[in-house]
């Protein structure tokens, strides 16, 4: 497995090493063993989520706080997103910044996302399976986001707002100038 550090503390892309031959193509997911060691974080991953949406949905910006607040691993099986983190961490260079990056079947990159970032994604391909690792429980009393097209943040989530799937919860979140302090 190859990381690739982003300009974010604590937030890598990781592409797993992959196996072709004229029958397709084979690679490890994922090796807890394996993880440790490239990343440098020893995070215990309890809990797998899988989602499925067509093309413009977009879900997020998300995030779990206090004593839930989530670490999570999260990759593409079928189709491709655009996913984006935004940094929510007070002490943060980065803080109130986002990273976004193109996880896909194809390029079959790994997101790794600490505790103390709103996390969001939006489907580009025709419908996409996206899939995530978490290290901490759901809890919904716990919930807590940041509004997807908060001005400070200005994200191009590559479709014009009229296009977007998006729920109601999610058009309803705060921007991050009105946000509650989450406690990262």
């Amino acid at each position: 497995m190859n990381v690739i550090q982003t300009s974010f503390d604590g937030c890598v892309v990781i592409e797993p090493v992959i196996y072709n031959d004229s029958r397709g193509y084979f690679f490890e997911s994922f090796s807890q063993k394996k993880f440790a060691e490239i990343t440098g974080q020893d995070i215990n991953f309890v809990q797998d989520n899988q989602s499925f949406s067509t093309k413009g949905t977009l879900r997020g910006l998300h995030l779990q706080k206090g004593e839930y607040a989530q670490s999570k691993l999260v990759r593409v099986s079928l189709g491709e997103v655009l996913d984006v983190v935004v940094d929510l961490r007070k002490d943060s260079a980065t803080y109130g910044k986002y990273y976004s990056i193109v996880l896909s079947e194809s390029n079959h990159r790994q997101l790794l996302i600490p505790k103390g970032f709103a996390h969001g994604f939006v489907v580009l391909s025709n419908f996409a399976v996206f899939q995530y690792k978490c290290d901490n429980y759901y809890n919904k009393t716990s919930e807590g986001g940041i509004h997807f097209l908060d001005p400070a943040l200005n994200i191009d989530w590559k479709f014009s707002v009229d296009e977007l799937m998006v729920s109601d919860k999610d058009k309803e979140l705060p921007f991050l100038i009105d946000a509650e302090d989450f406690g990262f």
